[in-house]
Protein backbone atom coordinates (compact mmCIF):
# COMPACT_ATOMS: atom_id res chain seq x y z
CA UNK A 1 0.00 0.00 0.00
CA UNK A 2 1.51 3.45 -1.20
CA UNK A 3 0.91 6.47 1.51
CA UNK A 4 1.43 10.14 0.69
CA UNK A 5 2.42 12.15 3.65
CA UNK A 6 1.77 15.60 3.94
CA UNK A 7 3.60 17.32 6.69
CA UNK A 8 5.32 20.49 6.41
CA UNK A 9 7.59 19.81 9.92
CA UNK A 10 10.57 18.13 8.45
CA UNK A 11 11.79 16.04 11.39
CA UNK A 12 7.96 15.03 12.22
CA UNK A 13 7.25 13.55 8.54
CA UNK A 14 10.91 11.78 9.00
CA UNK A 15 9.75 9.99 11.99
CA UNK A 16 6.17 9.46 10.64
CA UNK A 17 7.69 8.12 6.91
CA UNK A 18 10.07 5.34 8.98
CA UNK A 19 7.06 4.33 11.84
CA UNK A 20 5.03 3.84 8.20
CA UNK A 21 7.78 2.04 6.09
CA UNK A 22 8.82 0.21 9.16
CA UNK A 23 4.60 -1.63 9.07
CA UNK A 24 5.09 -2.15 5.58
CA UNK A 25 3.83 0.83 3.85
CA UNK A 26 5.24 2.46 0.69
CA UNK A 27 5.22 6.39 2.03
CA UNK A 28 6.21 9.63 -0.25
CA UNK A 29 6.66 12.55 1.61
CA UNK A 30 5.26 16.37 0.80
CA UNK A 31 5.94 19.70 2.97
CA UNK A 32 2.92 21.64 1.60
CA UNK A 33 -0.05 21.25 -0.45
CA UNK A 34 1.91 22.20 -4.50
CA UNK A 35 4.03 19.49 -3.68
CA UNK A 36 1.20 17.60 -2.71
CA UNK A 37 -1.01 18.45 -5.44
CA UNK A 38 2.19 17.31 -8.21
CA UNK A 39 2.80 13.76 -6.52
CA UNK A 40 -1.08 13.25 -6.56
CA UNK A 41 -0.98 13.92 -9.75
CA UNK A 42 0.98 11.76 -11.22
CA UNK A 43 0.48 8.68 -8.78
CA UNK A 44 -2.86 6.85 -7.18
CA UNK A 45 -2.17 6.58 -3.61
CA UNK A 46 -3.88 4.42 -1.37
CA UNK A 47 -4.13 6.73 1.68
CA UNK A 48 -2.89 10.53 2.35
CA UNK A 49 -1.91 11.50 5.94
CA UNK A 50 -2.41 15.09 5.82
CA UNK A 51 -1.76 17.80 8.37
CA UNK A 52 -4.08 20.29 8.52
CA UNK A 53 -2.25 23.74 9.02
CA UNK A 54 0.30 24.14 5.83
CA UNK A 55 2.44 27.16 4.53
CA UNK A 56 -0.57 27.34 2.37
CA UNK A 57 -2.82 27.64 4.59
CA UNK A 58 -5.52 25.32 5.82
CA UNK A 59 -5.77 21.62 4.02
CA UNK A 60 -9.25 21.43 4.52
CA UNK A 61 -10.05 24.18 1.55
CA UNK A 62 -7.71 22.11 -0.80
CA UNK A 63 -9.30 18.96 0.57
CA UNK A 64 -12.89 19.98 0.27
CA UNK A 65 -12.16 21.56 -3.56
CA UNK A 66 -10.91 17.78 -4.31
CA UNK A 67 -13.32 15.92 -2.99
CA UNK A 68 -15.84 18.22 -5.00
CA UNK A 69 -13.95 16.54 -7.86
CA UNK A 70 -14.50 13.51 -7.15
CA UNK A 71 -11.50 12.35 -5.67
CA UNK A 72 -11.82 9.74 -3.44
CA UNK A 73 -8.33 8.44 -1.87
CA UNK A 74 -8.75 8.03 2.06
CA UNK A 75 -7.15 11.23 4.17
CA UNK A 76 -6.54 10.93 7.93
CA UNK A 77 -6.16 14.33 9.06
CA UNK A 78 -3.20 14.46 11.36
CA UNK A 79 -3.27 17.54 13.49
CA UNK A 80 -3.12 19.74 16.89
CA UNK A 81 -6.18 21.33 15.80
CA UNK A 82 -7.83 19.09 18.28
CA UNK A 83 -11.56 20.29 19.46
CA UNK A 84 -14.19 18.49 18.87
CA UNK A 85 -15.44 21.62 16.30
CA UNK A 86 -12.63 20.58 14.67
CA UNK A 87 -12.50 17.25 14.18
CA UNK A 88 -16.23 17.92 13.13
CA UNK A 89 -15.23 20.55 10.41
CA UNK A 90 -12.50 18.23 9.23
CA UNK A 91 -14.67 14.97 8.57
CA UNK A 92 -17.22 17.85 7.01
CA UNK A 93 -14.64 18.83 4.55
CA UNK A 94 -14.24 14.88 3.51
CA UNK A 95 -11.35 13.71 5.90
CA UNK A 96 -12.02 9.87 6.33
CA UNK A 97 -10.22 9.85 9.87
CA UNK A 98 -8.57 12.51 12.08
CA UNK A 99 -6.10 11.99 15.01
CA UNK A 100 -5.22 14.53 17.12
CA UNK A 101 -1.09 15.33 17.92
CA UNK A 102 0.38 14.28 20.17
CA UNK A 103 0.07 10.14 18.78
CA UNK A 104 1.15 7.02 19.33
CA UNK A 105 2.82 5.65 16.01
CA UNK A 106 0.68 2.35 16.77
CA UNK A 107 -2.73 3.97 16.37
CA UNK A 108 -1.56 5.82 13.71
CA UNK A 109 -0.33 2.61 12.08
CA UNK A 110 -3.61 0.78 12.85
CA UNK A 111 -6.07 3.82 11.53
CA UNK A 112 -4.16 4.20 8.14
CA UNK A 113 -4.02 0.09 7.89
CA UNK A 114 -8.12 0.73 8.33
CA UNK A 115 -8.36 3.21 5.79
CA UNK A 116 -5.95 1.35 3.49
CA UNK A 117 -8.29 -2.06 4.15
CA UNK A 118 -11.48 0.04 3.49
CA UNK A 119 -10.18 1.61 0.11
CA UNK A 120 -9.51 -2.18 -0.65
CA UNK A 121 -13.09 -3.73 0.63
CA UNK A 122 -13.58 -4.44 -3.57
CA UNK A 123 -10.87 -7.15 -2.22
CA UNK A 124 -12.42 -10.90 -1.36
CA UNK A 125 -11.76 -11.43 2.41
CA UNK A 126 -9.49 -14.32 1.61
CA UNK A 127 -6.60 -14.02 -1.50
CA UNK A 128 -5.38 -17.96 -2.45
CA UNK A 129 -3.38 -19.66 -4.92
CA UNK A 130 -2.98 -23.62 -4.48
CA UNK A 131 -2.75 -24.51 -0.90
CA UNK A 132 -1.14 -20.38 -0.13
CA UNK A 133 -3.96 -18.30 1.18
CA UNK A 134 -3.74 -14.82 2.56
CA UNK A 135 -6.32 -13.47 5.29
CA UNK A 136 -6.36 -9.88 4.69
CA UNK A 137 -8.01 -8.80 7.79
CA UNK A 138 -5.52 -10.58 10.40
CA UNK A 139 -2.64 -9.94 7.67
CA UNK A 140 -1.55 -13.63 7.88
CA UNK A 141 -0.01 -16.31 5.37
CA UNK A 142 -0.70 -19.84 5.54
CA UNK A 143 0.65 -22.54 2.99
CA UNK A 144 -1.29 -26.09 3.55
CA UNK A 145 -2.19 -24.76 6.82
CA UNK A 146 1.11 -23.73 8.32
CA UNK A 147 1.69 -20.13 9.28
CA UNK A 148 4.63 -18.19 7.18
CA UNK A 149 6.31 -15.04 8.65
CA UNK A 150 6.61 -12.84 5.07
CA UNK A 151 8.05 -9.78 6.14
CA UNK A 152 5.80 -6.44 5.59
CA UNK A 153 7.54 -5.99 1.75
CA UNK A 154 7.24 -9.63 0.66
CA UNK A 155 3.64 -9.52 1.86
CA UNK A 156 2.64 -6.49 0.24
CA UNK A 157 4.41 -7.96 -3.19
CA UNK A 158 2.65 -11.59 -2.41
CA UNK A 159 -0.70 -10.09 -2.19
CA UNK A 160 -0.17 -8.06 -5.50
CA UNK A 161 1.11 -11.24 -7.10
CA UNK A 162 -2.48 -13.16 -5.65
CA UNK A 163 -4.50 -9.78 -7.05
CA UNK A 164 -3.11 -10.86 -10.00
CA UNK A 165 -3.08 -14.53 -10.49
CA UNK A 166 -2.25 -15.93 -13.31
CA UNK A 167 -1.48 -12.90 -14.89
CA UNK A 168 2.21 -11.11 -15.60
CA UNK A 169 2.94 -8.28 -13.19
CA UNK A 170 5.79 -6.26 -13.85
CA UNK A 171 9.05 -5.16 -11.61
CA UNK A 172 7.40 -1.62 -12.82
CA UNK A 173 4.05 -2.16 -11.36
CA UNK A 174 5.67 -3.98 -8.07
CA UNK A 175 7.89 -0.92 -8.01
CA UNK A 176 5.13 1.50 -7.91
CA UNK A 177 2.68 0.04 -5.55
CA UNK A 178 4.94 -1.66 -3.04
CA UNK A 179 7.71 1.06 -2.84
CA UNK A 180 7.91 4.65 -2.64
CA UNK A 181 10.22 7.18 -3.92
CA UNK A 182 13.26 6.60 -1.92
CA UNK A 183 13.45 2.88 -3.86
CA UNK A 184 15.75 2.85 -6.44
CA UNK A 185 14.28 2.08 -9.61
CA UNK A 186 17.47 0.13 -11.10
CA UNK A 187 18.39 -2.07 -8.07
CA UNK A 188 17.56 -5.79 -7.86
CA UNK A 189 15.47 -4.56 -5.03
CA UNK A 190 12.56 -6.13 -6.06
CA UNK A 191 14.06 -9.38 -7.39
CA UNK A 192 15.56 -9.43 -3.93
CA UNK A 193 11.72 -9.50 -2.07
CA UNK A 194 11.00 -11.97 -4.70
CA UNK A 195 13.48 -14.12 -3.80
CA UNK A 196 12.60 -14.30 0.08
CA UNK A 197 8.70 -14.64 -1.07
CA UNK A 198 9.51 -17.38 -2.73
CA UNK A 199 11.78 -18.92 -0.26
CA UNK A 200 9.20 -18.11 2.72
CA UNK A 201 6.40 -20.49 0.47
CA UNK A 202 8.65 -23.30 -0.28
CA UNK A 203 7.69 -25.87 -2.93
CA UNK A 204 6.54 -26.17 -4.66
CA UNK A 205 6.71 -23.28 -6.88
CA UNK A 206 4.41 -20.70 -7.02
CA UNK A 207 6.24 -17.27 -8.30
CA UNK A 208 7.74 -17.76 -12.04
CA UNK A 209 9.99 -15.51 -13.41
CA UNK A 210 8.25 -14.01 -16.90
CA UNK A 211 11.55 -13.26 -18.85
CA UNK A 212 11.77 -9.64 -19.73
CA UNK A 213 8.15 -9.02 -18.59
CA UNK A 214 8.12 -9.50 -14.73
CA UNK A 215 6.53 -12.45 -12.65
CA UNK A 216 3.92 -14.74 -12.49
CA UNK A 217 1.58 -16.26 -9.60
CA UNK A 218 0.26 -19.38 -10.72
CA UNK A 219 -0.33 -22.84 -9.50
CA UNK A 220 -0.15 -24.83 -12.93
CA UNK A 221 3.31 -24.89 -14.64
CA UNK A 222 5.41 -21.78 -15.17
CA UNK A 223 5.60 -19.96 -18.63
CA UNK A 224 7.95 -22.00 -21.35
Amino acid sequence: MRVLLVEDDDDLRAVIAAGLREAGFAVDGAGDWPEADVMLHVTAYDCVVLDRMLPSGDSLTRLESRRRAGWSAPVLCLTALDTLNDRLHGLESGADDYLAKPFAMRELVLRVRSLTRRAAERLPAFLSCADVVMDLARREVRRGGVLLSPSPKEYAVLQQLLVHQDSVVTRTALLEHCWDEMADPVSNVVDAVIAGVRRKLGAPGLVHTVRGQGFLMSAGPGPC
